[in-house]
């Protein structure tokens, strides 16, 4: 009977040991998706961080300049206080400096507006694709913003043979999940650029790493029109060759498809001309 007894403990320990492990790899498992979220977010922050130094240092000038403008306008006020009348001349010196301060006030939100709005589809966009790609290897794909504009890099062993520009099956499925993100954002054009290492381009009918680059970036494009609809009108295919390294010492690194996913200017200007309606603005 004792043995029974013992054989029953023994085997909720096991169970219970079970359970708990499976807990840990959920949290686990959380914990890894929290960090990418993390990550991304450390992104969007240093790039914003960066234009606010910029917007800031700009602001200063500007109010430094406002200020200059203010002093010179009270003194003008001072000066032709002991006149009976004020002249033409100085009543419309003093409307210019005026008109020039709120000018230079309104170019200052408008930039501001615009910059937070364009920042904040970038992260949607970048969320959206850390989305459908997230569970991939960080050295084979990756996702970042530079300057306000969202980098795909896919590495070439992922899409291609060795010297070859026929696009694998495994690719397609990684592009067709790029195409379901930017068939669900009209409002952006990319680029899609081929590179290549420093290694000559030696077989084949290709006669270089120029070549190369640009046949690798006109079959992505093509997959993207033919297999998942993307317009064509949206799309720009390009080569840069080994000229854009990435890395010096690891060769495999160089060797990438990029895509570069751009607002269109109209669109960033209209985001200025919104910002014009706005009633606080007015």
């Amino acid at each position: 009977m004792k043995k029974l007894i013992l054989g029953c403990l023994g085997v909720t320990m096991l169970l219970s040991s079970c359970v708990s492990q499976k807990k840990y790899s959920d949290l686990e498992a959380k914990h890894k998706e929290a960090q990418d979220l993390l990550n991304s977010a450390t992104v969007k922050l240093n790039d914003c961080l960066e234009e606010k130094a910029t917007a800031s240092s700009r602001l200063k000038t500007l109010q430094d300049q406002n200020a200059f403008l203010k002093a010179n306008n009270q003194e003008l006020i001072n000066n032709m206080g002991n006149l009976t009348t004020l002249t033409t001349k100085g009543a419309e010196n003093l409307e210019k400096s005026l008109e020039s301060l709120k000018e230079k006030d309104l170019t200052i939100r408008k930039l501001q507006d615009a910059i937070t709005r364009r920042d904040s589809v970038n992260l949607s966009l970048v969320q959206s694709l850390k989305g459908v790609l997230g569970n991939l290897d960080d050295e084979d794909i990756e996702i970042s913003v530079e300057k306000g504009v969202v980098f795909v890099s896919i590495s070439d062993k992922l899409l291609f043979s060795s010297g070859s520009y026929n696009v694998t099956r495994r690719a397609k499925e990684i592009l067709g999940k790029v195409a379901q993100v930017v068939n669900n954002k009209p409002d952006f054009e990319f680029m899609v650029e081929g590179h290549t290492d420093d290694v000559p381009y030696r077989s084949g009918v290709l006669l270089d790493n120029w070549d190369l680059s640009v046949k690798r970036a006109t079959a992505v494009v093509r997959i993207l029109q033919n297999d998942y609809n993307v317009d064509p009108k949206r799309m720009t295919a390009a080569g840069r060759a080994e000229f854009i390294p990435v890395s010096q010492t690891e060769k495999s690194k160089n060797r990438r498809t990029r895509i570069v996913v751009l607002p269109k200017i109209d669109q960033f200007y209209s985001m200025i001309e919104e910002g014009m309606k706005d009633p606080a603005i007015n």
